[in-house]
């Protein structure tokens, strides 16, 4: 049987220079990198020339990214520091955000009484940025924004830039999920005002495990895991220098080749709704503008067909989603669709399909087969 793999949001496949370059770091350069001896001084470079690998991509300095395990790590990390140490009192935000953030949040919320307002989504699935713009504006306390830039369920985008301007022109911090978007766009963070993102290395080709915060010069946060002087003191624990190294290596290859992979990604994209649209002709998409990896569909199936449809598809060998892979298990509606869908269209099947440069017009044909027949 053929397998065939559509649910990149969710995670990516190593490509092979990542996995070379992992492999030789392992064997030849274990060392501690704290150690001060030549097998320690050998990670210890590997993992600084990553950093300035990753930096010179991104548009930032070197000493603004700090490694931590994965993007859930370093928003943790991020939020709850803002507000214990940096005296933010209040955060906005949405209710489709990740729930590392939206999970985080409300437990601020409760430990530290802090004030959250949410943003409301329009039927397009897209923030009411009159509402956020005056929201920022007229805040009176020191405040926060965190808004992810890709949506990871629906694709849909965040002007950052836009949204950046408005809490630096208000003096408010702006931390920004960029998971979705790292290694698949361009990023100047030196332009950008954004005081704080946040990256998985799974999402673009590299390992499980790693991944980093940009945290932008001369704001402070408190170390979240105490123990050691990794890191500057802030992420305490031995680095998996291996990792890092596979990131770097990974991210590196993503900006080498964007042009190109983003080219045939978005006519893979394009192709695959015509396909859908012939087949199925009541399909609709939800969200609009969406990023061009991302295509989340509402299709025009029965409720009996709703219920197995992913089951369907997987025994068939193809892999797709019905929304964040954190939350697979829940036969609940997605946060993300609730927050704009109405009553109705959610009870019908909405799938998310995420393409990588991987995939092929073949493996789109025999998806649309697979659920011709369903």
């Amino acid at each position: 049987m053929t397998k065939i793999y559509l649910d990149n949001a969710a995670t990516t496949p190593l490509r092979n220079e990542v996995v070379n370059t992992m492999i030789e770091t392992l064997q030849n350069d274990f060392g501690n990198p704290s150690s001060t001896h030549s097998f320690g001084r050998s990670a210890k470079t590997i993992i600084e020339t990553s950093r300035k690998t990753i930096a010179k991509y991104l548009g930032c300095q070197a000493q603004e990214l700090l490694f931590t395990s994965n993007a859930t790590e370093a928003t943790n990390w991020i939020l709850r520091s803002a507000v214990k140490d940096l005296g933010v009192a209040k955060i906005i935000t949405s209710s489709i955000e990740h729930h590392a953030t939206l999970y985080t949040i409300q437990s601020l919320e409760k430990e530290f009484n802090i004030e959250v307002v949410y943003i409301p989504i329009l039927p397009n699935g897209t923030l009411d940025y009159m509402v956020l713009e005056k929201e920022i504006e007229t805040s009176s306390v020191k405040t926060l924004v965190s808004l992810m830039h890709v949506n990871n369920e629906t694709g849909v985008i965040l002007n950052i830039e836009q949204v950046g301007t408005w809490c630096a022109n208000s003096r408010v911090l702006f931390h920004c999920d960029t998971v979705q978007s790292i290694g698949k766009a361009t990023f100047d963070l030196q332009s950008i005002p954004v005081d704080f993102i946040v990256a998985s290395a799974h999402k673009f080709h590299g390992p499980k495990g790693v991944g980093f915060a940009y945290i932008k010069k001369n704001i402070v946060l408190q170390p979240f895991i105490f123990g050691g002087e990794q890191e500057k003191g802030l992420r305490a624990g031995t680095e998996a220098t291996h990792q890092i190294a596979g990131m770097a290596k990974a991210l590196e290859l993503a900006y080498i080749h964007l042009e190109h992979e983003r080219s045939y990604i978005t006519m893979l994209k394009e192709y695959a709704l015509e396909k859908l649209k012939t087949n199925f002709p009541e399909v609709k998409v939800n969200g609009s503008d969406t990023f061009y990896n991302i295509l989340n569909v509402l299709l025009p199936f029965s409720e009996e067909k709703t219920a197995f449809i992913l089951f369907n598809l997987d025994i068939k060998g193809i892999a797709v989603s019905r929304g964040s892979a954190c939350q697979s298990g829940s036969i609940k509606p997605s946060h993300v669709l609730e927050a704009f869908l109405s009553e109705n269209d959610l009870k019908k099947p909405s799938l998310r399909i995420s393409f990588s440069h991987y995939n092929t017009k073949e493996e789109i044909d025999l998806f649309i087969e697979a659920l011709q027949v369903i």
